[in-house]
């Protein structure tokens, strides 16, 4: 007899799609029930008014996490200005959007995992913009009742995302000139028999709210050299891939280090964090940045060790400051970028970064401080990083009204 296996991964996978199409179901068959039983008590069954407003929505945020208000914040507070009601959805609690006294802006707390799933499978909205990829992949479905689907960045620079992240929206909103990033885009539409997405530069939101903020934050820093290590995510980036390798070398120089983990790794690797903690907790010299924003570690360092995360480009274009990269081979394969490109080197992410940055290896990091001072002292990285700054960073103190001004088009649009 012929046994099927079916790995861990692809099972969990298979059973979270059942799970959410079971919710799905119910949440439709309940919708249903409660229709059938109102007409037979003559439509004397009350509707919550929060049901009944949702029929009206006109632009819908949803925030996967609390970590994206940072994105979301110019653009809110662009529409409460302007006085447009909007609903905020959230899967955290303490979501910074309950803080203030919003008059347009509906905060509301999602549900996590399938059952929020289900909800935003039926919502209505003329307009609904989020950071999350993935929407008609896995439980995440389009609804029906959603006229457009728009997808904003929340790094300055496109991907690398996993593969169908952004197939089904309907708009992507990008910080970078047009023309750069989106002939990645148009590329896969053409490979996938994609329908041509609205691409449009509205600027960066969260670099906007950081660029006016850093001149506010005190100056903590202390006379000791110190080095940010701020990787990506995954089995390609730093964490994964080198661990007590990478962080032996640097605790070794007795520099101050600031590890900050990329927020996913303490979902999908909680057991590798937890480990290097427990290795590294008697290390004076080490610490570990767990906050919500990754301003402070930005301020306090001299230089940053990363991968290709979009962290990079936060510090580099707001403080000038050199970055440290490992010019490791990227696996494509669970990237969009695989179908497109044959390696890493053909990517617009990786070729600003061999201008902006510096390479290293695990066995160089003790050279930082001579590589640091090259790197201050020559003209033609200055002008790189320039260059790439204009690139990529446009429109800048304007991206809230940029994201308004497209919103309020689109809804504008859909009823003329």
């Amino acid at each position: 007899m012929m046994l099927l296996y079916i790995d861990p991964g692809t099972g969990s996978a298979i059973f979270s799609i059942i799970i959410g199409i079971a919710a799905a179901a119910f949440f439709a068959f309940h919708a249903f029930y409660l229709k059938i039983k109102n007409v037979f008590k003559g439509g004397r069954i009350k509707v919550s008014k929060d049901r009944v407003n949702e029929k009206s929505n006109k632009i819908v945020i949803y925030a996967e996490d609390k970590r994206y208000w940072i994105v979301f914040k110019p653009i809110v507070e662009e529409l409460e200005k302007r006085k447009v009601n909007i609903l905020y959805l959230t899967t955290s609690k303490d979501d910074p959007v309950f803080e203030p006294k919003f008059e347009y802006i509906k905060p509301e707390l999602l549900a996590s995992g399938n059952t929020g799933f289900a909800r935003l499978n039926f919502i209505s909205a003329d307009f609904f913009l989020a950071t999350t990829p993935g929407l008609e992949v896995y439980q995440w479905k389009r609804s029906k009742n959603v006229k457009h689907y728009s997808h904003i960045l929340h790094a300055p620079i496109y991907g690398p995302y996993e593969i169908f992240a952004l197939d089904y929206y309907d708009s992507v909103l990008l910080s970078s000139e047009p023309g750069i990033e989106s002939n990645f885009i148009r590329q896969l539409e053409k490979v996938r028999n994609l329908p041509k997405k609205e691409i449009i530069s509205v600027g960066c939101p969260y670099l906007d709210v950081y660029n006016e903020k850093i001149n506010q934050i005190p100056d903590t820093k202390n006379s000791t050299f110190t080095v940010l290590l701020s990787p990506s995510w995954g089995n390609t980036a730093l964490l994964s891939k080198f661990g007590e390798k990478l962080l032996d070398p640097l605790v070794k120089t007795g520099w101050q280090i600031i590890v900050r983990p990329h927020p996913q790794s303490l979902i999908s690797e909680k057991a590798l964090v937890d480990s290097l903690q427990e290795k590294y907790k008697s290390s004076v010299n080490l610490v570990w940045d767990f906050e919500r924003e990754n301003i402070y570690s930005l301020k306090k360092s001299d230089a940053m060790i990363s991968d290709f995360s979009g962290i990079i480009y936060d510090y580099t274009f707001l403080y000038d400051k050199a970055v440290f990269y490992f010019p490791k081979e990227m696996d494509l394969r669970p990237y969009d970028e695989f179908e497109i490109y044959s390696n890493q080197q053909e990517m617009f992410l990786f070729q600003i970064l061999e201008k902006i940055g510096i390479p290293i290896t695990v066995d160089s990091v003790e050279k930082i401080l001579e590589l640091i001072n090259k790197f201050n002292s020559d003209p033609l990285v200055k002008n790189s990083i320039k260059e790439a700054k204009t690139q990529i960073w446009t429109h800048q103190g304007k991206a809230g009204i940029n994201v308004v001004d497209y919103m309020l088009q689109k809804v504008n649009s859909s009823y003329a």
